[in-house]
């Protein structure tokens, strides 16, 4: 997956500003967060767009993503990034997380929770991540609601025309939850020729009270719901929700042999 998806990843998604929403995280933070604390785990960083301007405001930013291809970019970007502290990015599926220590703070942005179609997957996610945010610390991610799912994408088509590439995305109900991608990529070579490619995936949305007992099972306690990049509450005809969740998971240490 992200194989062509990830070249042009960031010039499909122009509309998102990463400065505002690194600004609105660090707002939630210190909103229901009092220790100090510097860092910070993004997961599904994809190319990095997030953890830069993260790692401006000061935090040690670890970015983690399952696509070789997406990781690629962040670690272009990261070649030119002059910034300091700088991210550190590691390719690894959710479900597998394994990091040296524990975070205080783990950000998963820009709707990667409804890409876990599998709720026993988002449920392992939910786990790992209960080995590896301290006690106390804070899990906030942000999903696209089942209204947008039904109202919204189902059956929409949207065109991008790039100077390198026109995109094709089209969305599909495939059952009461889940929305088919379908993106077709014409790839602009040398005279008037194009160059196509197609890739397929999938989102399911959640609702709150699904995500609210897969968090609990793992050991994390809902605080907070809100509307996009607010601090609004959830709203019937909100498109996307902000979570924000405590590992209440009481940590020990491995007994030495």
């Amino acid at each position: 997956m992200y194989s062509t998806f990830a070249r042009f990843y960031d010039r499909l998604n122009t509309e998102v500003d990463y400065e505002k929403r690194a600004d609105y995280f660090c707002r939630v933070i210190d909103r229901h967060f009092s220790r100090e604390s510097r860092l910070l785990l993004d997961l599904g960083c994809g190319t990095g767009s997030l953890s830069f301007p993260l790692a401006r405001r000061g935090w040690d930013v670890i970015g983690v993503d399952g696509s070789g291809e997406m990781l690629s970019f962040a670690m272009q970007k990261l070649a030119a990034f002059e910034g300091d502290p700088r991210p550190l990015f590691l390719q690894q599926e959710m479900e597998r997380l394994d990091l040296f220590g524990t975070v205080d703070i783990c950000i998963c942005a820009l709707d990667s929770v409804n890409h876990i179609t599998d709720p026993q997957r988002l449920a392992e996610v939910f786990q790992r991540l209960s080995l590896f945010v301290e006690s106390g610390g804070l899990f906030i991610f942000d999903a696209n609601t089942l209204y947008k799912h039904r109202h919204v994408l189902n059956g929409s088509t949207f065109v991008f025309d790039e100077e390198e590439v026109y995109c094709v995305w089209q969305n599909a109900m495939s059952d009461p939850c889940t929305v088919e991608i379908t993106l077709d990529f014409f790839e602009r070579t040398e005279g008037n020729s194009y160059r196509r490619s197609s890739e397929r995936f999938f989102e399911r949305a959640y609702s709150t009270e699904e995500l609210q007992a897969i968090g609990k099972k793992a050991g994390f306690e809902l605080i907070a719901v809100y509307t996009a990049d607010s601090f609004a509450g959830p709203k019937e005809n909100a498109q996307r929700l902000v979570y924000v969740m405590e590992n209440m998971t009481e940590h020990r240490a491995a007994p030495v042999e």
